[in-house]
């Protein structure tokens, strides 16, 4: 891992662990799958699994939607694309 993607994971670590209280939280950096792809502009390609009660009550797209508002300042500068994963304590025992 970069330095660069080690300091977006750090970042992403940190908004989410702020605004969302996570129970659960993983950041792995993809971005060695995607070297070379074009228009990523240095920005790299991230999963995030997060476990809140702060989702309880809210679909998927209701999820991602405030997950990507937390993370919104890092996509003009350290992330390219994200994929999430956005359970609740309760789905995550299962």
């Amino acid at each position: 891992m970069s330095t660069a993607t080690s300091t977006a994971v750090a970042q992403i670590e940190q908004l989410i662990g702020e605004r969302l209280q996570p129970v659960h939280l993983r950041v792995r950096d993809d971005s060695h799958a995607h070297v070379g792809h074009h228009g990523a502009g240095g920005k790299g390609h991230f999963h995030v699994t997060v476990v809140s009660t702060r989702f309880e009550n809210l679909k998927t797209l209701q999820r991602h939607r405030l997950v990507n508002e937390v993370l919104a300042p890092l996509f003009e500068t350290c992330i390219h694309a994200l994929s999430l994963d956005t359970l609740t304590p309760r789905e995550f025992e299962k």
